[in-house]
């Protein structure tokens, strides 16, 4: 059975994937300085993904930021990113519900303080991502290249084409 979260994180993962293959098609000749903010999104919300990974676990993580010094390109990124998203994935896999219920204690980089349960910290990640997805996207507009179709629907009808046929079944005339 699959729960909400683990939906939601395969949507992610699709997402970023979907994100990075367009990326590959825009020309660093012409659009280098729009490539790097745009690398640099990704890495920042991929190192908060990498920072909550270490609240859910219990662990420290390395950061001192939530962005890297050096923005890793294209590939790396795709690499680290994509190795995150299983992380998460197999997290939700394994993870009890009444885990998902605990609230954990942890600091920010900032040195601030945080209390989330483990479903919140989820939620936080997953919502994080897509925010940033959503500036990159912009940024591919201001290109003229059409950004990938990032939306919860898209993927749900995409990895399941059946809702399609029940979609059609329920239409009320009027």
């Amino acid at each position: 059975m699959s729960t909400l979260l683990q939906t939601l994180y395969g949507y992610h993962a699709w997402a970023n994937l979907d994100l990075f293959n367009k990326l590959e098609s825009v020309d660093p000749g012409k659009h280098g300085a729009e490539l790097q903010t745009a690398f640099r999104l990704i890495s920042h919300y991929h190192v908060v993904s990498r920072i909550f990974a270490g609240h859910l676990q219990g662990i420290p993580h390395s950061f001192t930021s939530d962005n890297l010094e050096e923005t890793p390109a294209l590939n790396e990124l795709r690499a680290a990113v994509m190795s995150s998203d299983q992380w998460y994935l197999d997290y939700l896999r394994t993870v009890s519900p009444t885990a998902l219920f605990e609230a954990v204690a942890f600091t920010f980089t900032d040195g601030d303080k945080g209390y989330m349960t483990r479903e919140e910290m989820l939620t936080h990640v997953a919502l994080h991502g897509g925010y940033h997805r959503g500036e990159v996207g912009r940024i591919l507009w201001q290109l003229s290249v059409t950004p990938p179709w990032d939306t919860f629907a898209v993927y749900l009808h995409q990895t399941e084409p059946t809702r399609r046929q029940q979609g059609k079944s329920t239409l009320v005339s009027a």
